[in-house]
């Protein structure tokens, strides 16, 4: 069992894993019809998996990591953020990316035009999606990269942070709990589209 010290390795056993029981299901119920079903499916698994690593990763940020960076002191920081926040703003800001990505390719795929109650609220949640994915490339990340290089620095020359730092940090968190805020009703029309929209016609 060591590959489960590894998370890649752990991860690659789990798409290990999705391909052999995907056959044992196939055999149990039969290949699904249509030449793109098995297309649409590889689009929405990645939808999903990027989806679930972002989303994750931002209610950690927002429900965690915030309140916890703030009970530490400049020396505790210049340890933390340096190790901790590449690694994780990297998964955060590439998982939105393929997040979204995979879902314009499902609406174009599924829901070109939004007629239906299913399509309007596919779309809905698409669009505060794109919005989220903006929030993290044109703010989040950006202020981010220039925190984690000033935390660095400052832990290396033992000088102080630059006072521009607070605004950054500030710019960050607004950002990212705005995000956090779209989240809850983008999840609630993502779920509606192929749910609660079939229900009520």
């Amino acid at each position: 069992m060591k590959f489960l010290e590894d998370p890649y390795q752990t991860l690659g056993a789990g798409f290990a894993l999705t391909v052999v029981l995907a056959i044992v299901w196939i055999a149990i119920v039969g290949m699904p019809s249509g030449g793109g079903a098995w297309l649409e499916q590889l689009f929405r698994w990645t939808h999903f998996l990027a989806g679930i690593t972002w989303i994750g990763l931002l209610y950690f940020f927002n429900l965690i990591n915030a309140g916890f960076l703030k009970q530490l002191d400049a020396g505790q920081k210049g340890v933390v953020v340096p190790r901790l926040m590449p690694s994780a703003l990297w998964w955060f800001r590439h998982g939105a990316t393929v997040t979204v990505l995979a879902g314009i390719i499902l609406i174009a795929m599924l829901h070109p035009v939004p007629s239906g109650t299913g399509d309007i609220a596919i779309w809905i949640g698409g669009l505060l999606g794109i919005i989220m994915m903006i929030n993290v490339h044109a703010i989040i990340w950006p202020c981010q990269r220039e925190i984690i290089r000033m935390t660095k620095e400052s832990a290396e020359t033992g000088k102080p942070t630059p006072p521009e730092m607070a605004a950054l940090g500030r710019k960050a968190l607004l950002a990212s709990r705005v995000n956090f805020m779209l989240s809850v009703p983008m999840l609630f029309f993502m779920g509606a589209a192929s749910h609660l929209a079939t229900a009520v016609k």
